[in-house]
């Protein structure tokens, strides 16, 4: 039996081969790469935001290819019901009616990542199902319980088109580990290429490039497992985690000013204790790849807008502005908790 220590070296190795084969065909997303394989590692769902054609779908095909087992994929629109998640109803050739497995279903346990495209397309009876799906990663279907035990669930919210939308509440929105913002690369080279070479102009061909199950899919829960118990974190640290949390419910005790905002009438509510445990989480991970056995400010404040951001919920007076707001609000909290 390998130790654990060289269990989760062999284990680093493999996931840091895992980015490096995304980022072949995946250009300027450097960071979102870096933080869906945290994100895998901690066993988290996550919500890609981002405008149409920045290559979101493409990633996830990538990740899904590398890291092995099924990937379905189902468009979001206002007609979905649930049971289109389960079963898929139809008059075959001979005119007799038939009932196939849905996209949850088809491949059973081996179905690893989960793609819904414009989720907040999708009807509220939808997202109760996904919700379950999320958070207990089984289903019930015709008198069965269908169990996904190495599922992940990838999410994509339209941005630009809200007719026809629904909001995606927030036991949902807390039950995906990440929001990540995908956006166009900044970088001059990377744009050029993207446009001109033509290997990006076929998604289909450029994901059959990359190897397939670079990492075992089926022991990620395991790894997963020993890399919380193998980072650890100082009181200091903890005590630093807490007064971020704090942050997030009352950022006037921590003199936190926005410009135009009375900041004791901003918050809602803030992030969840579900929410901290999963930020807690996904840094030991990060601690975990820098090769680390111990958790630094910096593997909070890596993560701290992705994880926490979309957990804190504002007053109605200001929910209109709240991209712009919590963004700033996240940031501010990094600037005035004070760091050990």
């Amino acid at each position: 039996m390998q130790a654990p220590d060289n269990l989760l070296a062999d284990w680093q190795d493999k996931a840091l081969c895992l980015q490096a084969e995304i980022k072949k065909v995946i250009l300027g997303l450097d960071e979102s790469i870096e933080k869906l394989i945290i994100a895998l590692f901690a066993r988290g769902h996550v919500l890609l935001e981002g405008n149409v054609g920045v290559g979101k779908t493409t990633l996830l095909r990538a990740v899904a290819r590398t890291l092995g087992g099924a990937y379905e994929r189902i468009e979001g629109t206002i007609d979905l019901m649930p049971n289109d998640l389960i079963y898929h109803t139809y008059i075959d050739e001979t005119g007799k009616p038939r009932v196939d497995p849905g996209p949850l279903l088809k491949h059973g346990e081996q179905l690893s990542v989960f793609f819904f495209n414009e989720v907040n397309r999708a009807r509220p009876q939808v997202h109760s199902l996904l919700l379950r799906v999320m958070a207990e990663r089984s289903v019930s279907a015709f008198s069965l319980e269908h169990r996904f035990p190495y599922l992940y669930v990838f999410a994509d919210r339209n941005r630009v088109e809200k007719e026809e939308t629904f909001e995606i509440p927030s036991a949902a929105r807390d039950r995906f580990l990440m929001e990540l913002h995908v956006a166009i690369p900044d970088d001059l080279t990377v744009k050029t290429g993207l446009i001109f070479d033509p290997r990006f102009h076929n998604a289909d061909s450029l994901i059959n490039t990359l190897k397939e199950e670079v990492v075992p899919y089926r022991s990620i829960e395991t790894i997963a497992h020993l890399i919380q118990e193998y980072v650890k974190a100082t009181p200091t640290l903890k005590r630093y985690a807490l007064d971020l949390w704090q942050a997030t419910h009352t950022p006037q005790d921590f003199d936190i000013r926005l410009d135009g905002v009375n900041t004791q009438e901003l918050i809602a509510a803030g992030a969840s204790t579900r929410g901290m445990s999963m930020l807690v989480r996904a840094a030991r991970v990060r601690a975990w790849l820098k090769g680390r056995d111990y958790l630094v400010p910096e593997d909070l404040q890596h993560l701290f807008h992705e994880v926490i951001g979309h957990r804190i919920f504002l007053t109605p007076i200001y929910e209109l502005q709240r991209e712009r707001l919590v963004r700033e609000l996240t940031r501010a909290i990094l600037n005035r908790v004070c760091a050990p």
